[in-house]
């Protein structure tokens, strides 16, 4: 009896060991499987993403600096209608900023094919009812989980920013409760959900269509000339509420007690408000002579940026230089990636430097549903299509990108 209780000990034990072995092999798999341990070539990859037996697709950058081994940050940069992934990064510049900081640049491709040959447009739910759309919500978060599984990275670093209809998909996303990303910025497109117009004839966002799983830090760019999605409001059927009132809606949303002090130099506004909920922040900058374009800093404060980092050189130090309360001269992306990582500190943004000198170029494919012209160097955009279309609800706009 005495044996049969010690075998019975030692079996539990051996059980209880086996166990405890499986756990920690299987612990080991999932790091695996989670892309740990693996070296990716850096550069640009094409990336299929299955979404209920339907491959997606898009583009992810790996920095030089990769190794496969440390956990690294993500951001995810939604294009805008008529454009692409490797488009959009050459607009957004996000793969400059990643390989100077390590991380990874993942860029979706929406569903919908675009106004012209090898572009996109997103079906964001609610807005847009054409053939071939897809359920996005459903394949930005297969997207995620492809990207946390194929790379070693930090899943509570994973960010998102989008441009015109991109940011449009990003808000659509943000409000249909997923909880994937610490942050997200908006460039000429933040939105907190469907149109709708009130008694009064006064536009507003439809609380029922934005619903976020959580407060998130947001920062979002504004040009007040923007025709496309336009500063004030109005514009397409899925646009109408200005800038402000969504401004004010994410407020409510993510517990903001206190408004910001503007502060606007050279025609550039900013403003950060930093007293909400769960740690989350909203940062905001408005360009009083700002298009639809991405904004860009002029060629001037890239010289001045990069002689402030010449020193070796006999240039004179930044210290001893009386520092506005913010460069007027902004680089989204830097901005933003700045935001995302320093989301504890205080003005970090206000302080961020513009991006080293280099040329402006013109992405491939156009956002917003802007008209295009075709050139011996490449697609062009422009902002000359009127906004004359009577307001109603966003809700069933055939056709609408």
């Amino acid at each position: 009896m005495a044996f049969g209780i010690r075998s019975g000990s030692i079996l539990r034990a051996l059980g209880c060991m086996t166990a405890a072995g499986a756990f920690f092999f299987g612990s080991g798999m999932a790091a695996q499987a989670a892309g740990c341990g693996t070296p990716v070539e850096p550069g640009y990859h094409d990336v299929s993403v299955d979404v209920g037996g339907t491959p997606r697709s898009g583009v992810v950058f790996v920095p030089d600096s990769y190794t496969g081994q440390d956990k690294v940050s993500v951001v995810f940069d939604f294009h805008g209608s008529n454009s692409n992934p490797r488009g959009q990064m050459l607009r957004s510049s996000w793969d400059k900023v990643a390989a100077k900081n390590g991380f990874l640049v993942f860029a979706p491709q929406g569903s919908l094919s675009g106004n012209m040959p090898g572009t996109n447009a997103w079906n964001v739910p609610g807005v847009t009812f054409r053939e071939g759309g897809l359920d996005e919500v459903a394949f930005i978060k297969a997207a995620v989980e492809k990207v946390k599984q194929s790379y070693c990275v930090d899943p509570a670093q994973i960010f998102a920013s989008g441009y015109s209809g991109g940011g449009r998909m990003l808000s659509a996303y943000l409000c249909s409760g997923a909880n994937d990303f610490a942050g997200a910025g908006f460039v000429n497109s933040l939105r907190v959900g469907l149109p709708v117009e009130n008694r009064e004839g006064k536009w507003g966002a439809d609380p029922s269509t934005c619903q976020p799983a959580k407060p998130i830090s947001i920062m979002a760019f504004a040009g007040i000339k923007d025709e496309q999605n336009p500063y004030a409001g109005g514009g397409k059927p899925y646009w109408q509420y200005s800038f402000k009132t969504a401004l004010q809606r994410w407020m409510e949303l993510d517990g903001c007690k206190a408004n910001a002090k503007p502060d606007t130099i050279e025609g550039v506004t900013y403003s950060l408000y930093d007293t909400c909920q769960n740690g989350a922040r909203i940062a905001t900058y408005e360009f009083e002579n700002g298009s639809h374009d991405w904004p860009k800093p002029n060629a001037k404060a890239n010289v001045i940026a990069a002689a402030s980092e010449g020193q070796a050189a006999g240039v004179v130090k930044v210290s001893a230089v009386k520092k506005p309360s913010f460069d007027p001269n902004v680089d989204p992306a830097y901005r933003m990636w700045d935001f995302f990582r320093k989301a504890d500190s205080t003005d970090v943004v206000a302080t961020a430097r513009p991006s080293s000198a280099k040329a402006k170029v013109q992405a491939v494919g156009c956002a917003g549903d802007e008209a295009s012209t075709m050139n011996t160097e490449g697609m062009t955009c422009s902002n000359s299509q009127p906004n004359d279309q009577p307001r109603r609800s966003g809700l069933g706009a055939k056709g609408a990108l």
